[in-house]
């Protein structure tokens, strides 16, 4: 399976209503491919709402992502931060979080299938995170990297020039969240 070009990010803390219902909104503008990021949750409660959200989903046909290794449901693809291990079983599919040269080289040589470049621009959901790559940082760093998704203060306007600067396409937290239709402006721009 390829990377997914539209990437959407929970953050149930920005969410316009219940995580499961923004999401089910979300794949009804067109979305396919969820990462369920939201760590801070207890184990069991994760699990649970991993399970709404393949129940949204499965039926088109789409990509559940699990935010980290520990506690994924087995068959899950992941996504990992910058730091965390590889792990020893090796899911369907892997992300990675990278903000540097030499992360995106750990991710090539650890077979990834998609690194997350950010912050692409300044972010309200990530402050302090930066600096903020632009189109030029990306495309210095997409050469020999696993397919990128551009993240962090991406907005439909930017896509045109992140695909031109290499980026296989882009991951999406709080827009989303907020407004689940915007997915639809994603896609239209992903589709060029």
């Amino acid at each position: 399976m390829r990377p997914p070009r539209l990437l959407v990010v929970t953050d149930r803390t920005q969410a316009a209503g219940p995580l499961t219902e923004v999401v089910a909104a979300a794949v009804d503008a067109g979305a396919r491919a969820v990462w369920l990021r939201d760590r801070d949750l207890p184990p069991a409660e994760r699990r649970a709402l991993a399970a709404g959200l393949r129940a949204v989903l499965d039926p088109v046909g789409g990509l559940l992502v699990w935010g980290g290794a520990a506690g994924a449901p087995e068959g899950t693809a992941v996504h990992l931060r910058a730091a965390d291990p590889f792990p020893a079983v090796r899911p369907p599919l892997v992300g990675r979080s990278c903000h540097s040269a030499a992360e995106v080289a750990r991710a090539a040589d650890e077979g990834c299938d998609w690194v997350t470049l950010s912050p692409f621009a300044p972010t309200a959901s990530k402050p302090g995170y930066g600096p903020a790559l632009g189109t030029g940082g990306l495309a210095a760093l997409v050469p020999g990297a696993p397919p990128v998704l551009a993240l962090g203060g991406v907005t439909p306007a930017d896509v045109p020039a992140l695909l031109a600067a290499g980026a296989h396409g882009v991951a999406v937290m709080g827009p989303v969240m907020r407004d689940p239709s915007v997915v639809r402006e994603h896609l239209t721009a992903l589709a060029g």
